[in-house]
């Protein structure tokens, strides 16, 4: 199996927020974010980005004033 692009691997962690990924794209993935420290970064951001959006949509805005 050949090594997917962080290209690729960028657009699949996006992705996986608006579909189920194919197993072979989770398995791609997964051993690509454990070889690029980048893409495993970017993953992470991409999460707590996620968690904090969904955070202010319930309006819970994590301190108060």
């Amino acid at each position: 199996m050949k090594m997917m692009s962080c290209k690729d691997a960028t657009r699949l962690m996006s992705e996986r927020y608006e579909r189920t990924l194919a197993l072979r794209e989770r398995l791609s993935l997964k051993v690509h974010t454990a070889m690029c420290k980048g893409c495993s970064n970017y993953g992470q951001h991409l999460d707590v980005l996620r968690q904090a959006t969904a955070r202010l949509r319930e309006g819970d805005t994590g301190g108060e004033r």
